[in-house]
């Protein structure tokens, strides 16, 4: 696994795209979003849609067709230097493959931030377009907007990444150990039903995977484990960062799990990374090369998430 191409850093001023590329979005959270992003001197624009709602499935936001040609119009606009998800919840594995990826190459590279359901687009990011992207609070998340810690994490990653070099979790190591690696992941249950897609990651081997999800059972995290085992996706991985299962069962019932499936693969694994669905979401660089101390609950990034 290799490390990815850094986009450039923000700068005051800059123009930042907000689109909706799964689920419905709240106006008031949006606009309490887009203030929140104003309150950085950047310049945020909503795109056309993104207070769609499907009239048919309306847990998706508007028609693929529409999510997808907000994304890609957004992505390859010249005056646009990052663009940021509104929210997560189910839809761009419905709109991915309507992207027209020589044309997104051809845009350059720009930051993307996202998570949850957003794991699919930082898959296909890294495999189509070699580029390494942000696993961070979206816009008009309610853990961005009413959340003072996140929000300065995601701004320092934006404005001055030299600055959060090192990302400090507080947490423990489920288990102990050292290790290099390139940082990917995202949503344990998208990068399971990922396999097999045309823009899927074909390994983890080389990387220091980063896994949480959200209103999951026991035995449905198991199950995705399993099948990321059973598939040989998990070899060569070298090292895991589990971050938050918020509304999944009490964490004393998926730590045992936790440790059943992954303790054997022999790698450091951190726990708690504080990463995902949770307050105070650390904004975490995909393809990047780093180091995971699992004891320390420390990684430590070889270069700054952005250039």
């Amino acid at each position: 696994m290799r490390e990815l191409v850094r986009p450039a850093r923000l700068a005051p001023g800059a123009r930042v795209a907000v689109v909706a590329a799964s689920g419905p979005v709240p106006e008031e959270r949006l606009q309490a979003g887009l203030d929140v992003l104003r309150g950085w001197d950047l310049d945020p624009v909503a795109a056309p849609h993104v207070l769609d709602r499907h009239g048919e499935f309306p847990y998706l936001a508007g028609t693929d067709a529409d999510r997808a040609a907000d994304f890609q119009n957004a992505w390859c606009d010249p005056a646009v230097d990052a663009v940021l998800c509104a929210r997560g919840g189910y839809g761009v594995q419905r709109m991915i493959d309507l992207l027209d990826w020589e044309a997104m190459r051809a845009a350059g590279p720009k930051v993307f931030v996202g998570f949850s359901d957003i794991t699919v687009l930082h898959e296909a990011f890294a495999t189509r377009l070699g580029l390494a992207t942000l696993h961070g609070p979206m816009a008009a998340g309610i853990d961005f907007i009413k959340n003072e810690r996140a929000q300065a994490h995601l701004r320092s990653t934006l404005f001055e990444p030299e600055t959060v070099r090192t990302l400090a979790s507080g947490g423990t190591a489920l288990v102990p150990g050292r290790a290099r690696g390139v940082t990917l992941g995202g949503c344990l249950s998208l990068l399971a039903a990922e396999r097999g897609a045309p823009h899927a990651r074909p390994s983890a081997s080389g990387g220091l995977l980063c896994l949480e999800d959200v209103g999951e059972q026991t035995y449905r995290l198991d199950r995705y484990l399993t099948q990321l085992l059973r598939s040989g996706w998990l070899d060569g991985v070298r090292g895991v960062l589990l971050g938050s299962w918020a509304q999944c069962d009490p964490y004393e019932r998926v730590r045992p799990m936790l440790a059943d499936r992954l303790g054997p693969l022999g790698v450091p694994v951190a726990e708690e990374f504080g990463f995902g669905h949770c307050a105070g979401a650390l904004t975490v660089p995909f393809g990047a090369a780093a180091e995971l101390d699992a004891e320390a609950g420390t990684l430590t990034l070889d270069e700054p998430a952005l250039r």
